[in-house]
């Protein structure tokens, strides 16, 4: 049984609590269309519940994702196949040499690496003994309505269920060398976010959970600690590419192995991974990036966007930097990230 922030009780009842709560609120205009009957509502809303599971991984020996994410990574994930596929955050997935699946009736099912998608952070991994689960639709995100009320639920041992409402949708940068377009913030926090779902009314499918953010309103709104879903319209025109492939094709993109912050108009480097090209360049902590390849820097999404379509993954790419009151001109020999990714023996 899932745990909430009610008094402990039984999905089914809890399921019909959030159901007449969400009703009302679409009675007042939080949602937009039709709605559906309670009863065809409820069951969609259950399925969404019972889709989600828990997924365990333990990273292969020397994987260079250890340093960061650790060797055990633990969250969630949420049938979306017929064929028991399951979507998760790709980080944690990345690098694994066993992943379990945890599901609410006690059972913990092995499962295989499907696909690591670098370009939107998505993961894939398919069960390989029957899930006897029902997948859930996908949602369209780009349709939600600020304010709507949404559904998050996380699975594994702990997994619980709680409402949340959009308080923003916009383009986020991570400090990993990382960036999306439309990402979907929601209050109130989860700490259970890892590849926690996030579903509407109708049961349908919006995002997959990445982060807890403490700006979930963005930088000119109040402070509101939220988290970040990666959202499912990303997945869609990908997903045969990920099921064929292992990833997209963007996934196939220039890395630098640096941590950065965006701080008052200024990039600054805050780490540095081991024996990456940066690392190689003599790139320190605490470096300002002042322009990549000529391109002046004042953000994240300026840094990343000119690392990745400024030529092939593989290439020399000049940074200027300022390390205390000094100028410096770094160039360094950027790989594909793809290429540095150890994988489980025989995958």
């Amino acid at each position: 049984m899932r745990s909430t922030a009610r008094p402990p009780t039984s999905r089914s009842v809890w399921i019909r609590w959030a159901l007449c709560l969400l009703a009302a609120l679409s009675w007042v205009g939080a949602l937009a269309g039709p709605e559906p009957g309670d009863e065809a509502q409820s069951r969609a809303l259950g399925r969404a519940s019972d889709a989600v599971v828990g997924v365990r991984a333990i990273a292969v020996e020397g994987a260079r994702s250890t340093d960061s994410l650790g060797p055990a990574r633990q969250g969630s994930g949420v049938v979306i196949g017929p064929d028991d596929l399951v979507l998760t955050i790709g980080y944690l997935i990345i690098e694994a040499d066993q992943v379990q699946l945890l599901l609410d009736d006690g059972r913990e099912l092995p499962a295989r690496v499907v696909a690591y998608d670098q370009d939107t952070g998505f993961g894939l991994v398919q069960a390989l003994a029957p899930l006897r689960l029902e997948p859930v639709p996908l949602g369209d995100a780009q349709q939600l309505q600020a304010e709507e009320p949404l559904m998050v639920v996380s699975g594994g041992e702990q997994g619980g269920i709680s409402l949340a409402r959009l308080v923003s949708q916009r383009a986020f940068s991570g400090f990993w060398e990382y960036h999306i377009d439309n990402a979907l913030f929601t209050a109130p926090a989860r700490m259970d976010h890892s590849g926690a779902a996030l579903f509407n009314a109708r049961g349908e499918l919006l995002g997959i959970g990445s982060l807890l953010v403490h700006d979930a309103m963005g930088e000119q709104g109040p402070r509101l600690p939220g988290n970040m879903f990666v959202p499912v319209d990303l997945l869609k025109p990908i997903l045969g590419e990920l099921r064929a492939q292992g990833m997209s094709a963007r996934s196939r993109r220039a890395w630098m192995g640096v941590n950065c912050i965006e701080l008052g108009g200024a990039v600054r480097v805050v780490r540095v991974s081991n024996d990456s090209p940066a690392a190689v360049a003599g790139l320190q902590p605490g470096d300002r990036i002042l322009r990549i390849d000529g391109t002046e820097v004042g953000e994240l999404a300026t840094l990343w966007k000119q690392l990745w379509d400024g030529g092939q993954p593989e290439r020399e790419v000049t940074l200027d930097i300022r390390r205390g009151d000094e100028a410096r001109r770094v160039t360094m020999k950027t790989v594909d990230r793809m290429t540095t990714l150890k994988h489980a023996q025989g995958i």
